[in-house]
């Protein structure tokens, strides 16, 4: 897509544009917390939107259900009077793996990640022939595993045909100040080979039905989508998932792509470039979530 087709956001607080919106769906890696620790600033401006706004929908590509999410926000730091509810890829991707079952389930991810399968009458195998579908909750050996050591094992399954449900498309992930990749790393290199992956996260809609469900409830009336504003610091994930579902979007620069943006003077430039690399539009860009 042409540069010119895309404008660049506008640099923006949530306090300055807050007054547009009566909900907000947020995500969380990269903007609430690094995986070691919230970001006190970003914790503050989503209590302030609740308190004098409306309603915060935390949504995350976590492969694992929400209450498994939550688990960890005490200890980073993230208060409960800064969200209202919680959506999870893993709680959209259990409804995929729903349609598959019993399966047999070939899985792809950290023990840690378990946690997905619990509830759901499933089979599981460890032969690629033998499996009606495959999860892939991640890769294996975080946080320095490769995607490039699951090659032959992806060529594989996506030669005798076996669809692969994605539970966490992103890419790459921030934990801390390291970059670790994602199970999106392995379902882009699973479609390069010719394999079908289904996306139940971010940018598809399955976790917008749920975290639009979750607002309804809330609000006791279904949302004007033109009051709804999303963040998150994925262009391919959360930008385009809010242009997917027509919804104003806030770019935070500090989450996955915080080490492209060397000078804080041309942070919309760079967000611009980043944007535009990954043919996505934002109608806001900060460097980090502050009120």
């Amino acid at each position: 897509m042409p540069d010119a087709m895309i404008d660049p956001p506008r640099l923006a607080t949530l306090g300055e544009i807050a007054h547009n919106y009566d909900a907000v769906l947020c995500d969380v890696w990269g903007v609430v917390h690094n995986g070691r620790m919230a970001f006190a600033e970003a914790v503050e401006a989503l209590q302030r939107f609740r308190a004098e706004h409306g309603p915060v929908i935390l949504i995350t590509n976590a492969p694992r259900p929400q209450e498994y999410v939550t688990r960890l926000f005490p200890g980073l730091g993230v208060m409960p009077d800064s969200y209202d509810a919680v959506v999870s890829s893993g709680d959209a991707a259990r409804f995929a793996l729903e349609g598959f079952a019993p399966g047999p389930v070939y899985q792809i991810g950290p023990d840690f990640d378990d946690p997905l399968y619990e509830g759901i009458e499933l089979e599981f195998t460890e032969k690629a022939g033998s499996s009606a579908v495959v999860c892939c909750t991640g890769l294996r050996h975080l946080p320095d595993d490769e995607p490039t050591n699951y090659h032959a094992e992806l060529e594989e399954l996506s030669d005798l045909g076996v669809p692969m449900i994605c539970a966490n498309p992103d890419i790459v992930f921030r934990f801390g100040d390291k970059l670790v990749w994602a199970a999106g790393s392995l379902a882009q290199i699973y479609e390069q080979l010719g394999g079908r992956v289904i996306r139940p996260g971010k940018p598809d809609g399955a976790i917008y039905d749920l975290a639009f469900t979750k607002l309804e409830e809330l609000e006791g009336r279904k949302p004007d989508r033109t009051r709804v504003l999303a963040i998150g610091d994925g262009p391919a994930t959360d930008v385009k998932g809010a242009m997917r579902e027509d919804l104003d979007c806030m770019f935070i620069g500090g989450g996955i792509h915080g080490d492209a943006f060397e000078d804080p003077e041309d942070f919309i430039r760079s967000a611009h470039a980043i944007l535009t690399n990954e043919e996505a539009e934002a109608a806001y860009a900060a460097p980090a979530l502050l009120w």
